[in-house]
């Protein structure tokens, strides 16, 4: 393995810092979903789909949010969009424990407009730092620092939750959404690496781009379908406790690909590395009859996930202006939400009506209908 791209990017001044911040940054975030649905289930005593319902209102608002917040920080700078951010995630973070359910639900929606994306930041900073010759060996890097964060997030929640409880875990994750806010704050990385004009929407929202995120939208329908399927197939098993640990199998799977694609010189489009991961998911239901099996056929197409999402990440980049990434990065964390959005529920109805093993079919099939409208959509000329 050539470790020289690597060794490029990390000599960067400021990558090295800004990945290890974002690492951390991005935590609470990941923490925050399923600190939330504990809440609901435990603090308020609700059902699993009220839990559902308030994840959903929060998932629409931050989808709607992040490219607007992309957009802020493209015209007036990072703190500008950091110090809207850090207001209302304080104020919310810290009443919402006390909240009634229907209180909580529409608070969800209206602090996921504003929410700090520090998911599309972390790849903002990354392309703004690193010239076009490393950008993608540093999404690479971005990629596998989101897996880290993943695995680390949802457990710190829960660990809080039982071990206090939910109103103490929810304002701990705001207490440290809001530290890292302010971190970030004083930091200051730069989010665009040369100014000039803002370039008008219509001259950068090409076909291709909107491809792109087709894709991006794509890569979480399959991957959240498959969780689905993995937390249904392991319940089928009687091995609930043990969902977690093949879900780090999954992340290191994922990982072990962002490494391969960070070094390539050479990488397939990103429509097909989402499309060969669907394919890969519609055989995994075969294999649900040990979780040793099931663990093994679940690498090869997490394998492509961080390479996925560095790849939609770097073509983004380079379809766009440095005074529009922001909101184009922004649009990328939409696609990323709402194609989970999309493939829990639909994973989720499949198997409620047949077997866990459909699940997989479903999410790998659904992803290679997505991959060919992507290229379909690609190419097409300008669309507004």
């Amino acid at each position: 393995m050539n470790l020289a791209p690597y060794l490029a990017v990390l000599r960067t001044p400021r990558v090295p810092s800004s990945v290890v911040l974002m690492l951390f940054a991005r935590i609470p975030a990941t923490a925050a979903g399923m600190t939330i649905t504990m809440h609901v289930l435990l603090g308020l005593e609700r059902g699993y789909g009220a839990a559902g319902l308030v994840g959903a209102m929060s998932t629409i608002g931050i989808a709607v949010g992040s490219p607007l917040m992309g957009r802020l920080s493209d015209a007036r700078g990072l703190r500008a969009m950091l110090a809207l951010s850090l207001v209302t995630e304080g104020v919310f973070w810290f009443v919402a424990p006390l909240l009634p359910f229907e209180v909580l639900l529409v608070t969800c929606f209206l602090a996921g407009l504003s929410t700090i994306p520090v998911m599309s930041l972390g790849r903002q900073i990354l392309t703004a730092l690193v010239d076009k010759s490393g950008r993608r060996t540093a999404l690479a890097l971005d990629s596998m620092a989101v897996e880290v964060a993943f695995m680390a997030g949802p457990a710190l929640g829960v660990f809080l939750t039982t071990h206090w409880t939910s109103r103490v875990a929810m304002w701990t994750i705001g207490a440290l959404m809001v530290l890292f806010g302010l971190v970030l704050y004083a930091v200051n990385p730069p989010v665009r690496s040369e100014s000039g004009e803002r370039v008008p929407r219509r001259e950068w929202l090409s076909g291709r781009l909107v491809g792109v995120l087709v894709t991006a939208g794509g890569a979480t329908f399959v991957l959240s379908g498959v969780e689905v399927a993995v937390v249904a197939s392991m319940r089928g098993l009687d091995l609930t406790e043990w969902t977690g640990a093949v879900v780090v199998v999954m992340c290191l799977g994922s990982l072990a690909g962002g490494f391969v694609y960070g070094a390539l010189d050479r990488v397939p489009p990103v429509w097909a590395l989402m499309g060969a991961m669907g394919l890969l998911a519609v055989p995994i239901g075969l294999f649900t009859g040990s979780v040793w099996a099931l663990a093994i056929a679940l690498v090869p197409t997490n394998f492509l996930c961080a390479p996925t999402i560095a790849g939609t990440g770097d073509t983004i980049a380079d379809l766009t202006p440095p005074n529009a990434r922001g909101e184009a990065l922004g649009l990328q964390g939409s696609a990323f939400t709402l194609g989970a959005a999309l493939g829990a529920p639909i994973t989720g109805f499949v198997i409620d009506h047949s077997a866990p093993g459909w699940g997989f079919v479903v999410a790998g099939a659904g992803a290679v209908v997505i991959a060919a409208v992507s290229l379909k959509t690609s190419r097409s000329p300008q669309l507004v």
